[in-house]
C-alpha cells in the first residue's frame, strides 16, 4: 500500500542533500540485497511499486524532490515452529525517509499468533533493533531475529491440529486486495483474460477498461498473487500495483469472505467520453467506490480527491 509520509522530506528540514541521498541509496541497496536473498515468487513482495520507482528516480536525478511515498514491502518466512509443524511469518516493512538513521517500521504477523502474542513479538523485535541496529540497515537482522525467536511466542497447545506433519498455509488466511493501475485497457482478449482468471481463482472485484485502466481483485493472498503474476506477463505499456491491502484472519475462511468489499467480479463501464470513446466518467467511478467503502483509493490512483 502506498505509505504517504507525514514526516518532512529530509533535505527540507536541516538535513543536507548528501545525507538524504546516502539514506536513499542505502535503502535501495538493502532492498536489492533482500531481493537476491529471497528470490521465491512469494518470498519478497514490493507492496508499492510507485514508491520504489520514485526512490530510483530520485537517486538517478540526485534530488529528493518528487518523493512522496515510503518504500513498503513484505517478506514471508516459512519457519519451523516445532519439529513437525511449519508456518509462514510475514514481515511488513516500511522504510521511513530517514532510514537507516531511524528504525524501519516492521510488523510481524502469523495466523498462529494471538493478538497479545503478536504485540509482544513486535515489541521485543523493536527493542532488539533499537539496542543493536540503530543507524544501520537492519531488515535482514530483523528476519534472522524472527527466525530464531518466532517459536518462543507460540503456545503449542493452541496450535491448530492441521499443523502436525504439514505446513500451515497462513498465506491463504490473509485477505488481500490489489488495486492495479494500467496506462490503458482496450484489448478484448486482455479484458476476457481478466474476467476468466478472476472467476477461476474465485476473486471478487472489478475491472474498468479504457484509459487509464483500473483492476481491483480481492480474495486469498495466494490467489491474488497468482492473478497478478499472470496479468503482468501480458504485454502492457505500463501496469503496476498502485495500492495493496493485506488483512490477516485468526478465524475461519467464512469470516474472511464476509470482509470482502465486492460480492462478485465484473467489468464496470461508466459513461464514456473522448474522441475515441475511451475515457470513463471518473465521477461515476468515485461514486461506485464510495458505495463499496473504497472512496479513499481514488486519490491514491489519480492524485486528486473524488467528487
Amino acid at each position: 500500500m502506498p505509505i504517504r509520509s507525514q514526516e518532512p522530506l529530509p533535505e527540507t528540514h536541516g538535513y543536507t542533500r548528501v545525507a538524504a541521498m546516502e539514506q536513499a541509496e542505502a535503502q535501495l541497496s538493502e532492498l536489492d540485497l533482500l531481493v537476491s536473498m529471497f528470490p521465491g515468487e512469494n518470498e519478497l513482495m514490493v507492496n508499492d511499486q510507485l514508491a520504489l520507482a520514485e526512490l530510483k528516480d530520485c537517486i538517478e536525478k540526485r534530488t529528493m524532490e518528487g518523493r512522496s511515498s515510503k518504500v513498503y514491502f513484505t517478506i514471508n518466512l516459512n519457519l519451523d515452529v516445532y519439529e513437525e509443524a511449519m508456518a509462514v511469518f510475514s514481515l511488513a516493512c516500511v522504510l521511513p525517509f530517514k532510514y537507516p538513521e531511524v528504525l524501519p517500521e516492521i510488523t510481524v504477523r502469523s495466523v498462529l499468533l494471538s493478538r497479545s502474542q503478536q504485540t509482544q513479538l513486535n515489541t521485543d523485535l523493536t527493542a532488539y533493533l533499537q539496542k543493536n541496529c540503530l543507524g544501520d540497515v537492519c531488515v535482514l537482522n530483523a528476519t534472522e531475529w524472527v527466525r530464531e525467536h518466532a517459536s518462543d511466542y507460540i503456545t503449542r497447545d493452541v496450535l491448530p491440529p492441521s499443523t502436525t506433519g504439514c505446513t500451515v498455509q497462513s498465506v491463504d488466511l490473509i485477505l488481500t486486495r490489489l488495486w492495479i493501475y494500467s496506462h490503458h485497457i482496450y484489448n478484448k482478449y486482455k479484458r476476457k483474460n481478466i474476467l476468466e482468471w478472476a472467476k477461476e481463482l474465485s476473486l471478487s472485484g472489478f475491472s474498468m477498461p479504457g484509459k487509464p485502466g483500473v483492476v481491483c481483485v480481492e480474495g486469498p493472498q495466494s490467489a491474488c498473487e497468482e492473478f497478478w503474476s499472470r496479468l503482468r506477463k501480458l504485454n502492457w505499456k505500463r501496469i503496476l500495483i498502485r495500492h495493496r491491502e493485506d488483512t490477516p484472519f485468526d478465524g475461519t475462511n467464512d469470516e474472511m469472505q464476509r470482509q470482502r468489499k465486492f460480492s462478485i467480479f465484473e467489468e464496470k463501464v461508466f459513461n464514456v467520453s473522448g474522441a475515441r470513446g475511451n475515457h470513463m466518467d471518473f465521477g461515476q467511478l468515485y461514486q461506485f467506490l464510495n458505495v463499496k467503502g473504497c472512496g479513499d483509493v481514488f486519490q491514491m490512483f489519480f492524485g486528486v480527491e473524488g467528487q
